[in-house]
């Protein structure tokens, strides 16, 4: 036990001397360390210290260098500055001598005008001296003062100038007719050659064919119950006469007649003829012509070219395949105005597609004029302002037939292609005879009034002018003398739409010479 107990004491001491030395030789060692990095920091500081020596000295060496360029290139440029101030100076002495020189010039110049303007005032002194003499010698032997002679020679002047100016005006006039005409003459001639148009073809009639006459009793029916019904429903009336196998149709409304005739047509076919069966027929006949008439305004509207058409306008539009005028469609009528009015705009450089929309809805009144009182004219220009149409268009609907006038080039068009449209051959069935006859007993009625000089049937007879003698008419008898002209013709003539009664009185003095 002893003995363990000193081998751990002698254990202990060992340790403790073994950290006793190891401490002795780090801080030995630590203190060469320490030695050394001063020596090194000694040696860097006076390094550095050298350094910066070396740089102030070169620093100072350059700085020199700079100023000694700088005051080398100041001295240049001082040099050159002074070289070119003295050559100005040079050139404005130069200038300032040139000046002077001009001033003498001048002086002398005008030292010479003033000689010559006085020798000048002395001579107008002179000529009016002599004028003057003269002018009194003239009035002398004319006898007649300045101021008459002026005014005589001023007189003669514009009498002159007058005479060549009308003569002038004149001769423009009538060359701009004269080409006018011409260009007019080959544009309508053009349009008609480019719209083919079908002769007509239509009637204001409708006709249904019976397949024996035995049907004409089933359709009238016991005691006339069918007959009654298929009227009371259609609105149109049904002539059952001694016509073989056929029905006439008669009504106003060309829209009601035709669901009339299709609902005729499908009760013949079906066979069976009583009142609930029309009543069903012709509510089947009144969607079909529905769905034909948007179809018509539908292919109208393609045809002619004319879009954004309010569908109101459309249906209207479609409403005029069952309408005539004189025979006439009106719906291919109205297609075919806007074809001429497009080809007219087209060769005058106008807005072609406001003149084809115009045409096509010129004639629009007549689908409801037999609904609405007035013209067709003011109903068809108060339909296309409902529908929002442009005042262009309704100034050319209004204008057609000259109930106003022409605001723009394509009404004038509108006006002029319907106008082709209507009179061309085949175009109406009125007969030739027939038509010439209503215009010359119109003119007629007009001159059988007194005081009445001429009177001329114009627009196919929708209107007539009527000049009156001025000395016998004055301006409140015209107005008078209109409201009778139209009470006659009223009580005496038969005609479609309105006629349009226009007095005219004026005072012309013509002189010519010779």
């Amino acid at each position: 036990m002893k003995i363990i107990i000193e081998i751990i004491l002698a254990a202990v001491i060992a340790i403790i001397l073994g950290f006793a030395a190891g401490y002795v030789m780090r801080k030995k060692k630590a203190e060469e360390i320490i030695g050394s990095a001063e020596l090194e920091a000694k040696r860097i500081v006076d390094s550095t210290q050298k350094d910066i020596e070396t740089k102030k000295k070169e620093s100072i060496i350059e700085a020199k260098e700079e100023t000694h360029r700088l005051r080398q290139e100041l001295e240049r440029e001082t040099r050159e500055r002074r070289s070119e101030l003295q050559r100005q100076e040079r050139r404005l002495m130069q200038k300032e001598e040139n000046l002077d020189r001009k001033i003498e010039g001048l002086e002398k110049k005008e030292s010479v005008l003033s000689r010559k303007e006085n020798e000048i005032d002395k001579t107008r002194e002179t000529v009016n001296a002599m004028h003057a003499k003269q002018l009194a010698e003239l009035e002398r032997i004319s006898g007649l003062t300045l101021d008459e002679a002026r005014t005589i020679l001023l007189a003669d002047a514009e009498t002159a100038i007058k005479h060549d100016k009308a003569l002038m005006i004149k001769e423009y006039e009538q060359q701009a007719k004269d080409e006018g005409e011409k260009k007019a003459q080959n544009i309508i001639a053009q349009a008609i050659q480019r719209c083919a148009a079908d002769q007509v073809a239509e009637t204001t009639v409708s006709v249904v064919a019976l397949p024996n006459d035995e049907m004409k009793g089933r359709i009238i029916g016991r005691e006339g119950r069918n007959i009654r019904a298929l009227e009371t429903l259609t609105g149109i009336d049904l002539i059952i006469d001694d016509t073989p196998e056929a029905v006439i149709l008669s009504g106003f409304d060309p829209v009601r007649r035709e669901i009339a005739r299709i609902a005729l047509e499908k009760l013949i076919t079906d066979g069976r003829i009583h009142p609930a069966r029309i009543e069903e027929m012709v509510e089947k006949a009144r969607k079909e012509v529905e769905q034909r008439i948007k179809e018509a305004g539908e292919q109208a509207s393609f045809d002619s070219g004319v879009h954004g058409l309010h569908p109101e306008l459309i249906r209207l539009l479609g409403r005029l395949k069952y309408r005539t005028s004189y025979g006439q469609n009106v719906l291919h009528h109205s297609v075919e105005v806007a074809h001429l009015a497009g080809v007219m705009a087209a060769e005058l450089g106008v807005d072609v597609p406001m003149a084809k929309r115009a045409a096509l809805l010129h004639d629009i009144g007549k689908a409801v004029d037999h609904e609405v009182e007035g013209s067709h004219v003011t109903i068809g220009a108060d339909l296309a302002r409902k529908y929002r149409e442009s005042p262009n268009i309704v100034n050319a609907i209004a204008a057609h037939h000259g109930d106003e006038e022409p605001h723009t080039v394509e009404a004038v068009l509108v006006a002029a292609a319907d106008a082709i449209s209507a009179a061309r051959p085949g175009a109406r069935r009125e007969s030739l005879e027939s038509y010439l006859k209503r215009l010359t007993r119109l003119e007629d009625i007009a001159e059988s009034f007194d005081g009445v000089d001429r009177s001329f049937a114009i627009q196919a007879g929708r209107e007539i002018r009527i000049m009156v003698k001025p000395d016998k008419i004055d301006d409140i008898t015209a107005v008078g003398l209109a409201h009778d002209i139209v009470k006659k013709v009223e009580g005496e003539l038969e005609y479609p739409g309105q006629i349009k009664v226009t007095v005219i009185r004026e005072t012309r003095v013509v002189d010519y010479a010779k």
